[in-house]
This record gives structure tokens, C-alpha cells and sequence, in this order.
């Protein structure tokens, strides 16, 4: 029971498709982290079959990458795009650490985040409208999956910048050893299916959303002494578009398999 509950409540928190309601209980949040990659599969299944409607009804490169950039903010409500914005507000602040954490749970946001709000839609679209291999988009379609494992990995590994707030408490109360080897085991299985879609090229992509784990961490040590849940949501965000940019490079120049 407790680990449906703890399905219910990731996909309660983390998305913004109906679940059941009840009152959460610390022994419900233990294994939350297992099934937060759930989100990202859910999203890459509607990735894909969107791709598929494309590609029956002919839909041109710019309409499917305008839709599929709407997806995954349908899904999760724009919950990790928040963080996305606090978090360069935050950056682009260059004030000392304890000011970027105060800015951090500032409700409002500034020009620094809309304007890299913009880029970052601008190079999605350009990188999903270049993308054309059915074995590439599988695997790009599997990184919001994979992202959301090695956020869940982070959370649980990581130093934590605020003994605080809702990312502090699921990570105290999840059975951390346990949720990590879970997390561990379908990230693995994952590489493994992106690999297997598109071989070298899987390589690299799956090399890319590990490099920008070692880049997040650290970042966000430097800039705020640990991880919150806004640079959760940021880091999502960096590995999807990690992963979405060396597919398009792959696909356009050719180095497929």
C-alpha cells in the first residue's frame, strides 16, 4: 500500500494528471524518488505518439516541435520550468550565496529569466525540428525519463542547500539506500534502451546527460552551497536539452550508428 501511495503522491506533486487524493503520511513519502522517472516515461510515450500522428497526417517540422515543446509543460504543469527561471534570476543576480537562496523563493521573476526562458524554447525547437531518425527520437523520447532519474539520484546524493521546504522533507523521509538502487537500476536500463535505439549516437547523448549531472553538481554547489528543489527543476531542464541538442547534432550530421 505504501508503495502505491508513494505513486500516487509522485504523480501528484510532479504532474498535473488526476490521482487520487488523500492525507499524506511520512511513511508514505518513503519511496516517492522511485517512481518520479514515471513522469518522464509518461511524457516520452505522448512524445511519441505525437510523432506518430506527424508522421500519418504529414504534419510539417515546426508544428511537431511547437507541439512536443507544449508536452511535457501540459504534463507537469510547468513545475520544473518554475525552478528553471528562479534559478537564473538567481545566477544572473551575482550577488553573495545567501541572496541568491532569498532570491531562489521569490515568487516574481526577472528579465534574466525570460530571456533564457526564450533561448532555451528557441534551441528545443530547433533541435526537435532536426530531429528525423526513428531510433534517435526513441531515444531522445527515453531522456525524460533518464532525466528524472538523475535528479532523483542528485536529491539523494547531493548536499542540500536548505533544511527546508518540500524537496528537504521527501528526501528525509525516503529510504534513501533503497530508493537510490532503484533509481540506479532504471537508469541503467535506460541508457541501455537508448543505446540499443541508436548505438554510437546513443553513446554520446547518454554521455552528454552525464556530463551536465557533473556540470550540475558543480554549479550548484558553487552558486548555492547545495540543491533546493528549484535547481532540481533547473537541472531537468539542462539534461532534456543536453540530450535533445546532441541528437539534432547526430541526425544532422549523420553519425547515427
Amino acid at each position: 500500500m505504501h508503495l502505491l501511495k508513494s505513486l500516487l503522491i509522485a504523480f501528484s506533486v510532479y504532474s498535473r494528471i488526476p490521482v487520487p487524493q488523500f492525507a499524506w503520511k511520512e511513511e508514505d513519502m518513503k519511496y516517492v524518488f522511485c517512481f518520479f522517472p514515471w513522469i518522464g516515461a509518461v511524457i516520452g510515450v505522448c512524445a511519441w505518439l505525437w510523432h506518430t500522428v506527424c508522421v500519418f497526417f504529414h504534419i510539417g517540422s515546426l508544428c511537431w516541435a511547437a507541439v512536443l515543446a507544449a508536452i511535457p509543460l501540459l504534463i507537469t504543469g510547468g513545475f520544473h520550468t518554475d525552478g528553471f527561471l528562479d534559478v537564473m534570476d538567481a545566477v544572473h543576480s551575482y550577488q553573495p550565496r545567501e541572496k541568491k537562496l532569498e532570491i531562489l523563493s521569490d515568487a516574481h521573476i526577472g528579465a534574466f529569466a525570460v530571456i533564457m526562458l526564450a533561448i532555451y524554447g528557441l534551441l528545443y525547437l530547433g533541435a526537435f525540428s532536426e530531429i528525423v531518425d526513428d531510433g534517435l527520437l526513441k531515444t531522445v523520447c527515453s531522456g525524460f525519463f533518464l532525466s528524472r532519474c538523475l535528479c532523483g539520484i542528485s536529491v539523494l546524493s547531493f548536499p542540500l542547500a536548505k533544511q527546508k521546504g518540500m524537496l528537504y522533507g521527501t528526501a528525509k523521509n525516503s529510504q534513501k539506500k533503497i530508493v537510490k538502487w532503484v533509481l540506479y537500476l532504471q537508469a541503467m536500463a535506460c541508457i541501455g534502451f537508448m543505446i540499443f535505439c541508436s548505438d554510437v549516437s546513443g553513446v554520446l547523448v547518454v554521455a552528454v546527460a552525464l556530463l551536465s549531472l557533473l556540470y550540475y553538481s558543480y554549479r550548484v554547489r558553487k552558486e548555492f552551497g547545495g540543491i533546493t528543489g528549484d535547481t532540481s527543476g533547473y537541472f531537468v531542464l539542462l539534461c532534456e536539452i543536453c540530450i535533445f541538442v546532441t541528437a539534432a547534432f547526430c541526425d544532422i550530421v549523420g553519425f547515427k550508428r
